[in-house]
């Protein structure tokens, strides 16, 4: 019997032993997997993160975000907007997986011919389009004085030939950093001469996953590549060529919110995508904006959308029934100023809304319409370029008065299209414009210039209102950009290999949109001019405060 228990007990202890062993080992291993995951995930592991998974110098990635727009069936360009929820958030069903076209290994990495000379060619902003009245010019200069660049020590200079993409990611913090580069005040950003730059832009289209295919026009189809080259040089100043590490830098801990139409949601997509051949953001977006945080520096990237950013209603009004929009233009939007707290710094975009059928109220009375206006005996008080100049001055008195903002607004300027010979229903056209306009080119828009005067009267008179810290500046493209009427995507909206390209036979141009960008292309100077108004609106808070 005692044998028999001691052979027992000595089968019995060989399983504990085991068990402790397997469970020691497996309790490490764990441990030893959620701490590298943790690792890896934390901002203060971007240096391993960057060696395992390479989201710096990404060829190719792949996104499960927001989507795209598709469809092109009678198109659009305002109406496009429609494409996405009231709240700005597109479909989900619209998303594709990556954009068509394939590009050279020399191309993924910014590459040129091997000594190649470097091309300069010059077009000069003469002041010729779209100014403001006579004395607002002089109003311009004195009241943007603290958004306006001074020399600096690089002015003129060009990034040589050999100049790669890889070296812009890879560039350190240093003596040219906008933290530390004095920026003075006195330079005037918007006007010069635009450059052709053998550079080549600051992405591909095929390495941007958030670009949407109508504004893709390599992967769309388009033949010509020229006008990704072009770079905007102010005359006085140098503005130097976006950063990303810089920018996330400067923005460590803050917001950047683009709020408007789709010519927003245009300019959100191109800093996402600069920012991308950097760092690859996550997605923490709702149905109420689009966010997208970079861990390296908390610095958060958001859109919200809002097509005229004034209150807008659809019950009826007086004379006006349901279904019709109200614009109430002395009422801010409030599906975005309740946010308005949360952000660092907001570039506001507008104006090509006010060509849509919608009633104009104000203190609750009708009075005014656009493409509407049932009773003719009524007398019409306010137009849509009008309604347009009265909400500029509500939102950005809205932004200048709140009580908890001190942050910075950018107002961009009205964005110029460019259908010639007509409107977008009527024959307008910008096909086969493959190089900025010179001065004898120019198509006068009169459209444009009223609708860019009256935003900035509606500036200028929210300044004098201002009683909070905040600051605003105008940002003032719409003369500049109306030398880039190569820089729309046309006729190439589509992947669609059966798309109609040309004019036929009874020289109809066929259906396309002279108003958005192609990414990349002209729209990525806009983020570089934010880029240059932050850091010196940044730098001119310090300078007080010291």
């Amino acid at each position: 019997m005692s044998s028999f228990s001691s052979k027992d007990a000595s089968t019995l202890s060989y399983p504990k032993s085991l068990l402790s062993i397997v469970t020691t080992v497996g309790g490490l291993a764990v441990f030893l997997i959620l701490a590298s995951s943790f690792l890896v995930s934390q901002p203060i592991g971007t240096a391993v993160h960057e060696y395992f998974y390479g989201v710096h110098h990404l060829d190719r990635v792949t996104f499960d975000g927001d989507g795209v727009i598709n469809d092109t069936a009678n198109f659009n360009p305002i109406a496009v907007e429609n494409k996405e929820n009231e709240n700005g958030v597109e479909d989900e069903k619209n998303q594709t997986s990556k954009p068509q076209d394939e590009m050279t290994e020399s191309d993924a990495k910014g590459e040129l011919i091997e000594n190649s000379p470097q091309t300069t060619v010059f077009f000069e902003s003469n002041s010729s389009v779209a100014q403001p009245h006579p004395k607002s010019k002089e109003e311009h200069g004195e009241s943007n004085n603290s958004s306006l660049p001074k020399k600096t020590k690089n002015e003129g200079s060009l990034l040589s030939s050999d100049t790669r993409l890889e070296d812009v990611r890879s560039s350190s913090t240093g003596s040219n950093d906008i933290n530390q580069t004095k920026l003075d005040p006195e330079c005037d950003l918007y006007h010069g001469k635009w450059i052709y730059d053998l550079t080549g832009p600051l992405y591909r289209n095929d390495s941007c996953p958030v670009l949407s295919q109508m504004q893709n026009c390599q992967g769309n189809g388009r033949p010509d590549k020229d006008y990704e080259n072009w770079r905007w040089k102010p005359a006085q100043c140098d503005l130097p060529r976006f950063d990303p590490k810089k920018f996330l830098e400067l923005m460590r801990g803050k917001t950047l919110a683009f709020i408007g139409d789709s010519v927003a949601r245009n300019q959100m997509e191109s800093m996402l995508c600069i920012l991308w051949q950097y760092e690859v953001p996550k997605n923490r977006g709702n149905k109420k904006m689009q966010r997208y945080y970079f861990r390296s520096t908390s610095t958060m990237i958001v859109r919200i959308w809002s097509s005229w950013l004034v209150n807008q209603t659809s019950e009826p009004l007086d004379f006006a029934p349901a279904g019709v929009v109200k614009l109430h233009l002395d009422v801010p939007d409030d599906g975005f100023m309740q946010y308005i707290p949360q952000f660092d710094v907001v570039v506001l975009s507008s104006g090509h809304w006010f060509a849509k059928q919608s009633v104009y109220v104000l203190n609750n009375e009708i009075v005014g319409g656009q493409l509407w206006w049932p009773n003719k005996s009524r007398k019409m008080k306010v137009n849509n370029i009008e309604a347009f100049g009265i909400s500029v001055e509500t939102i950005l008195t809205a932004m200048a008065t709140h009580p908890n903002f001190s942050g910075l607004t950018i107002v961009r300027s009205f964005s110029p299209d460019h259908y010639e010979g007509g409107a977008w229903n009527t024959g307008g056209s910008c096909t086969g414009k493959v190089q900025p306009a010179e001065d004898g080119e120019l198509v006068e828009n009169g459209f444009t210039n009223i609708m860019h005067e009256k935003q900035f009267t509606g500036y200028t008179r929210a300044i004098k209102k201002k009683t909070n810290k905040s600051a605003l500046q105008f940002m003032d493209i719409t003369e500049v950009f109306a030398y880039r009427h190569d820089g729309h995507p046309g006729p190439y909206r589509s992947p669609d290999p059966n798309k109609i390209t040309k004019r036929g036979p009874d020289g109809k141009p066929p259906p396309q949109d002279c108003l958005h960008w192609c990414m990349p292309g002209p729209v990525d100077t806009w983020n570089e001019l934010v880029f240059d108004l932050i850091g010196r609106d940044f730098q001119s808070r310090q300078s007080n405060a010291s």
